[in-house]
């Protein structure tokens, strides 16, 4: 894409044990999903997604101050994977190798969704939704069981921990 701010500015893509913190609000029906610190990078091994689903963020009406500490320990993390098609670039890797070097992305995700097909489709996790689904009706996932609604941003920061 056009590029990793966070990168450009030269800032440690070591995020072992820092606290990323959020000011946040908002109103959401988030239909099971989670608010979930995603981070990716590429290792020897693979391209590594993982979600901290151990700390998940509260989306709540009135403004709040939340953090969530970035530590190495594999039962907070949940590894993303890989498409079946796809295994060849993306998989698993160990979570301390991802969070020494965070050299792609961080994001805030909503983790699990739950992509339903309107119509019958023979292995929906081959499928890819609004390509391979088909297209009556004129789009092809059941959108009521996706999260929907408003969440707001005030501030997002990283503190490193002293080395």
């Amino acid at each position: 894409g056009a590029g990793n701010r966070f990168v450009e500015l030269k800032k440690s893509t070591n995020l072992t044990n820092a606290r990323l913190s959020a000011r946040l609000r908002g109103e959401m029906d988030s239909q099971g999903a989670q608010l979930v610190v995603l981070v990716q990078g590429r290792t020897p091994k693979t391209t590594a997604n993982f979600v901290l689903t151990g700390q998940p963020f509260r989306i709540t009406h009135d403004w709040s101050e939340q953090s969530a500490m970035l530590k190495p320990d594999p039962a907070q993390w949940t590894c993303m994977g890989a498409r079946w098609n796809d295994k060849h670039g993306y998989g698993c890797d160990d979570i301390a190798t991802v969070l020494k070097d965070v050299n792609i992305d961080i994001m805030f995700v909503l983790f699990p969704l739950r992509i339903a097909p309107w119509g019958s489709v023979a292995d929906p996790n081959k499928l890819r939704p609004g390509e391979d689904y088909p297209e009556e009706p004129s789009y092809p996932v059941r959108i009521h069981a996706l999260p929907k609604g408003l969440l707001m941003f005030d501030w997002v920061k990283i503190e490193y921990p002293s080395r």
